[in-house]
C-alpha cells in the first residue's frame, strides 16, 4: 500500500512513461498476469536494483490501487514537491518564446489530467496552479488519466495566481485568459497577431474552474480576454475540451 508521501501511478502508459523518464524513482511494482508478460524490462531493473515487484490477483490490485481503473499495473513512486519558479526560470522561458499554461482553480482531477495530456502531446511542457484548496493536484486520478503526460509537463505552484499572471506580463508574456462570454472572439484574435514572427509575444494561456471561470483578479492581470466562438446550441464546453482547442490555436497551431 502507498504511504502518505507516496503515489500510485495506474496504467501501462503512465508506469512506461515514468520507467523511461526516471525509472529509480518507482518504489514497487504490482502488476497482474496479462501485463507481467509485457513489463519484463522493468521487472529486470527493479531486481537489479533489489526493489518489490510481484504479480498479484485482480483483487489484490484493485485494493493496491484503490480503484477499479487500474489497467493492469500500479508502480509507486514519491509524491511530486510543487514550488513556484523562479524569477529568472520565469524570464528564461520568456526569452526562449516558451509557452505556459495557468489553471485558475480546475477542482476536478480528471481535467487536470486530461488537460495535462493534451499539453503533453502539443508541446506545452510547464504548468501553474495555485495555492488554492479548491484546485486539483496532480495525484492518482490526475495521473491515470494523464497517460503519461505528467511525465512530459513540468508542474508549478504558485500563491498568488494574479500576481504571478501580472509578473509574466511583465515578463514579456502575453497573458490570455479564457472567457465563456464577454471577450473578444478567438477568430479575432487569430487574425489581429498575424503580422510577424517578431511581433509576437510568448503566450501564458489561462483558464478558469468548471464552475465559475477565472476569478476577477487573475482575468484582470490577463493583457487579453477571448471566447471560444460557438456555432451550437451548448452554452459551454467541458474546461479540458476547451483547453485543448485554444492551445491548439493559440501555441500549437500558431508555432507551425
Amino acid at each position: 500500500m502507498a504511504r502518505p508521501e507516496e503515489l500510485k501511478l495506474c496504467g501501462l502508459a503512465a508506469v512506461r512513461a515514468r520507467f523511461a523518464r526516471d525509472a529509480a524513482s518507482i518504489q514497487r511494482l504490482y502488476f497482474d498476469y496479462a501485463t507481467g508478460r509485457k513489463i519484463g524490462v522493468m521487472c529486470k531493473a527493479l531486481a537489479a536494483a533489489k526493489k518489490i515487484y510481484r504479480c498479484v490477483e485482480p483483487a489484490e490490485l484493485e485494493k493496491i490501487a484503490g480503484t477499479v481503473h487500474h489497467g493492469g499495473i500500479v508502480a509507486v513512486v514519491p509524491a511530486p514537491t510543487l514550488r513556484a519558479p523562479l524569477a529568472s526560470e520565469v524570464a528564461t522561458w520568456a526569452a526562449r518564446h516558451q509557452p505556459l499554461l495557468l489553471l485558475d482553480r480546475i477542482g476536478n482531477a480528471h481535467n487536470l489530467g486530461a488537460i495535462v495530456r493534451t499539453a503533453g502531446f502539443l508541446g506545452v511542457s510547464r504548468l501553474v496552479l495555485p495555492e488554492h484548496p479548491g484546485a486539483a493536484l496532480p495525484g492518482d486520478a490526475a495521473y491515470r488519466v494523464a497517460e503519461g503526460g505528467l511525465e512530459a509537463v513540468e508542474i508549478f505552484r504558485v500563491p498568488d495566481l494574479a500576481k504571478f499572471a501580472r509578473e509574466l506580463a511583465t515578463a514579456g508574456y502575453e497573458v490570455i485568459g479564457a472567457a465563456t462570454r464577454g471577450a473578444a472572439s478567438l477568430r479575432g484574435f487569430d487574425s489581429a497577431r498575424r503580422g510577424g514572427e517578431s511581433q509576437r509575444k510568448p503566450i501564458a494561456l489561462v483558464l478558469g474552474s468548471e464552475e465559475h471561470g477565472i476569478a476577477e483578479p487573475v482575468a484582470k492581470a490577463c493583457t487579453r480576454l477571448v471566447t471560444i466562438p460557438a456555432r451550437g446550441n451548448v452554452e459551454s464546453l467541458n474546461v479540458s475540451v476547451a483547453a485543448a482547442i485554444l492551445m491548439w490555436e493559440l501555441i500549437a497551431r500558431a508555432g507551425r
